[in-house]
């Protein structure tokens, strides 16, 4: 295994140092490091990051493997920066069962751009009658520890509270798409002055916040780790703040797209920007960039969507709902958050690796950057500015909602276990 030197890159907290990775690790960290024999990379002018995690990756394989599979997938989630991310369970077919969420595991380490943890369902084929084979998933090669039923939402309370009772003898997480079914049939985005004007049914926001009040009480009845998706509303973060005030186990997540992008956009009916939960409004977009900041929300999430051209070019109304996001990720939150002074990047990489890292339990990731600690990080440009070209993305598909914008940061190089991913911008295979 190749010994690599990186010279002069600045950590988040602002102190320049060298690093020198061998046999998977960082073996020294320190200025002015001699590493003879050590390939040198020059990161003057760098950023040297922990590999970034995503708890919320649609890959799509097995079953849609014309949208996206676990290698393309991976290859844009290292051209991100990344070095894990968590693979959703609503594949075909559904990852219910030990044997696939073990394919999906197995998928990932053949392919050895990222380390990919599967995400098992909640319930059996994503019904939401009854709670899949959770104790086999755990147990199974792919050691699974969070479950989603994500796309769909536990709606029955009983079955919710089951879940949550069964996951925690070790210390699982049900991570919930709050979205009330009976509130949102025919919806089409969000509700609101924008849906009015445009004729389209509304998504409105209490059937993302009834949930979310429903589970937080009932997580701090259980006792058990509530984790929340794509929360997209300013009144979810009202209740999560108020059920962190009362020290019940919950976590949250926050999307790119959502702290960038509002219900303006489906003025155009692009169906690139539908999506699901839908984009809100600009005061949701302002409270969720608070939430961020302040940690009521905890991580960001992707939830890279990517869907078959067929699948997204055609009417609104029949689009499916998503958005690709490895790749943007990184830049878009810089955008909207370090550049508008809400966060630093000491903040950055705890809400993108470090508590990511932390929730999923992925021991090997999000780790400081010092002697010992595995060789998992991301060298970025924080100086860079480049162009979002849907054709140059690595994903299978193309359905981003950031073409033709110009987004700042750019990673330059991601290493998994030492070993480099990404060269120079560029995805190593």
């Amino acid at each position: 295994m190749t010994t690599y030197l990186i010279k002069g890159a600045r950590l988040a907290g602002g102190n320049r140092t060298d690093l020198l990775l061998r046999d998977g690790v960082i073996v020294e960290a320190a200025e002015k490091i001699s590493g003879s024999g050590a390939e040198v990379i020059d990161a003057d002018g760098l950023l040297a990051l922990p590999g970034l995690v995503d708890l919320h990756t649609h890959l799509r394989e097995p079953g849609r493997e014309d949208a996206e599979t676990v290698e393309t997938g991976s290859r844009a989630a290292a051209l991100g920066g990344y070095t894990a991310v968590c693979a959703m369970a609503n594949t075909s077919p559904v990852a219910d069962t030990a044997g696939v969420v073990e394919q999906v595991w197995r998928l990932g380490r053949d392919a050895g751009l990222v380390d990919v943890q599967p995400i098992g369902a909640v319930t059996v084929g994503l019904a939401g009658e009854h709670l899949a084979e959770l104790g086999a998933m755990a147990e199974s090669a792919a050691a699974v520890r969070i479950f989603s039923d994500d796309g769909h939402c536990v709606h029955d309370p009983r079955l919710m509270r089951r879940a949550l009772e069964y996951v925690r003898a070790f210390d699982g997480v049900i991570a919930q798409h709050a979205e009330e079914p009976r509130l949102t049939q025919g919806a089409q985005m969000h509700e609101g002055v924008e849906s009015a004007r445009l004729g389209m049914t509304g998504w409105p926001a209490v059937a993302e916040e009834a949930i979310i009040a429903r589970d937080v009480l009932l997580a701090e009845h259980v006792g058990a780790r509530l984790h929340i998706c794509h929360v997209s509303t300013a009144g979810s973060v009202e209740i999560l703040r108020w059920a962190k005030k009362r020290g019940i186990r919950v976590t949250a997540e926050v999307t790119p797209h959502h702290l960038l992008l509002t219900d303006e956009k489906a003025g155009g009916y692009d169906p690139v920007f539908k999506v699901n939960p839908p984009l809100r409004t600009n005061a949701d977009v302002a409270a969720l960039r608070q939430g961020l900041a302040d940690g009521t929300i905890d991580i960001v999430a992707t939830d890279h969507a990517p869907h078959a051209l067929q699948d997204k070019e055609c009417e609104w109304a029949y689009a499916r709902p998503g958005m690709v996001g490895l790749e943007t990720a990184l830049s878009v939150v810089v955008a909207t958050m370090l550049e508008t002074g809400l966060m630093d990047w000491s903040g950055l990489v705890d809400r993108m690796s470090v508590a990511p890292a932390r929730i999923a339990g992925l021991a090997e990731h999000g780790r400081d950057l010092v002697a010992g600690a595995p060789a998992n990080l991301t060298l970025v440009d924080p100086a860079a500015r480049w162009g979002v070209d849907p054709a140059a993305l690595a994903s299978r598909s193309r359905n981003t909602p950031y073409a033709g914008l110009t987004l700042p940061s750019r990673v330059v190089w991601t290493f998994l276990r030492g070993v480099p991913t990404v060269h120079e911008g560029k995805a190593v295979r």
